[in-house]
């Protein structure tokens, strides 16, 4: 595909976001910005929620991995909805009684502000950590294809991207990123069906023939039984669940969506609808990959070594230009749906945590206003400069290790959560911290040293428990009675 034809999917893209923000910014106030008004339809933030999980890791990452590990993938994604249950009925109405604009306000009410601020702050690095690397695979995909052939910069492909994203969020906030999160999911998943119907279309096979050559090719392939193995089906299951209930249940960017719905039902309604829906679209994502390694192996096409560059290598060198230009408005909205909802949580968290806007009596909507532009402002520059930083390192190993150590952030949030929901010991406020930092190291250690430690077992997702664990032991220790 030529560059200028890449390069106009983009504006093309960007027009429509634009035309979206201006829509829904218009009359906009710091209510607005925070929650959306609370106007929000359920059925709108379900289906925007779609792409925003998906996200451009797995876009690019979910069909590669079919070579490898088959449809494993979706044991995980069945531990999912299990989790979305857990969300809306345990969490969100905790969130909705306590009227909170930011989710962490609730550690603070349950335990001081060394444990509020504790968990806000792992939420922070988290995302700032995640979303960058996210947002790094597509952008750098771009600029392989287009902005190197032009001699543009790294650096400054990312500052217009940042720059737009940071344009079309900073007023509207939250209640654009509801509406522009559709649009994200629509030309996602338009990606992959029209990516399908093309290879269908070219290898002479109905949709049904596919299936069972995928079936035959042992790519459908669900359960692995080896108790060892990271993938171990029950590991995967439950870690699913877990992760859902962290990284959905306890992230403000997710949970801020949901927070704007209009009450609670609506909320319960979009969560639950919104889980088993996603089991269709990983589905979908899955047999995809079997569809391009079947594609591959009829066609002659090398399989990358690295199985993130086999969608778009067959949709934009193979399958002409339709299919190019349908990937590339699939990786566009991968590449906006990895910043945009996490610049406003990232403003939100550290507006209400840190800053006490919310808190501070007879302040001013015009000082808020201002105060949540330059936060705003802030978090986009450390966005840019993380990104950039990971094209410095240039050791994909190296950056997918930093991406998986993110990861560990959101144990503390399990346990802390945990601990104040099915128990009633306070705790000493001011040890929380500490706590919190040494469970995350003792299980980087034991995830490095477990084949040796633990005669030959490698952990996987079920990581985030052990992490979560220790975190609610150590609460535990630290923790008295009231009547103490």
């Amino acid at each position: 595909m030529h560059p200028i034809l890449i390069l106009s999917c983009f504006i093309i893209y960007t027009i429509l976001i634009f035309v979206i923000s201006r829509i829904t910014s218009r009359k906009s106030n710091n209510e607005t910005y925070f929650l959306g008004n609370r106007a929000s339809p359920w059925y709108v933030v379900a289906y925007g929620m779609i792409g925003a999980t998906l996200s451009g890791v797995t876009f690019m990452s979910v069909p590669g991995l079919v070579g490898d590990e088959n449809f494993s993938y979706m044991v995980l994604v069945l531990g999912y909805v299990l989790g979305y249950v857990v969300i809306a009925f345990i969490l969100l109405p905790l969130y909705y009684k306590l009227n909170l604009t930011s989710i962490y306000t609730y550690l603070n009410k349950r335990f001081g502000m060394s444990s509020y601020k504790t968990g806000s702050l792992y939420f922070i690095l988290s995302r700032l950590v995640g979303s960058s690397f996210r947002m790094f695979l597509v952008v750098y995909v771009l600029q392989l294809f287009v902005f190197d052939q032009w001699g543009v910069p790294f650096w400054a492909t990312v500052g217009v991207f940042i720059v737009l994203i940071l344009l079309y969020t900073y007023k509207g906030g939250i209640k654009t990123i509801v509406w522009t999160d559709t649009l994200q999911t629509t030309f996602m998943l338009a990606a992959v069906i029209i990516t399908i119907i093309l290879i269908s279309s070219q290898m002479g096979k109905g949709i049904p023939e596919l299936v069972g050559t995928i079936k035959s090719e042992g790519y459908t392939k669900m359960f692995v039984t080896d108790i060892r193995d990271p993938r171990f089906f029950l590991k995967q299951f439950f870690a699913g669940m877990f992760i859902t209930i962290t990284m959905t249940g306890l992230d403000q960017d997710m949970m801020q969506k949901n927070l704007s719905c209009r009450k609670l039902s609506d909320a319960q309604k979009n969560m639950v609808s919104f889980g088993g829906v996603l089991i269709f679209v990983n589905l979908m994502f899955l047999f995809l990959g079997g569809v391009l390694y079947i594609y591959a192996g009829d066609f002659g096409v090398t399989i990358p070594n690295n199985t993130d560059d086999l969608f778009p290598t067959i949709a934009i060198q193979e399958l002409g230009i339709a299919a190019g230009i349908t990937f590339l408005f699939g990786l566009i909205s991968a590449a906006y749906s990895s910043a945009d909802g996490t610049l406003t949580a990232l403003t939100t968290a550290f507006c209400i945590d840190f800053l006490g806007l919310k808190r501070k009596p007879g302040i001013s909507e015009q000082r808020i206003t201002h105060t949540r532009y330059i936060v705003h402002a802030f978090f986009a520059l450390l966005m840019f400069l993380i990104i950039v930083g990971y094209r410095a390192i240039n050791d994909v190993a190296l950056i997918s290790q930093l991406f998986t150590i993110a990861g560990y952030t959101y144990g503390p949030l399990l346990g802390l959560y945990t601990f104040g929901l099915f128990s009633k010991r306070m705790v000493k406020d001011r040890f929380v911290p500490i706590i919190c930092i040494l469970s995350p190291i003792i299980c980087y250690i034991l995830s490095v040293f477990s084949e040796q430690l633990f005669w030959g077992y490698q952990f996987g997702f079920e990581l985030l428990l052990l992490n979560g664990g220790l975190t609610f032991i150590g609460l535990m220790v630290i923790s008295f009675s009231e009547k103490e």
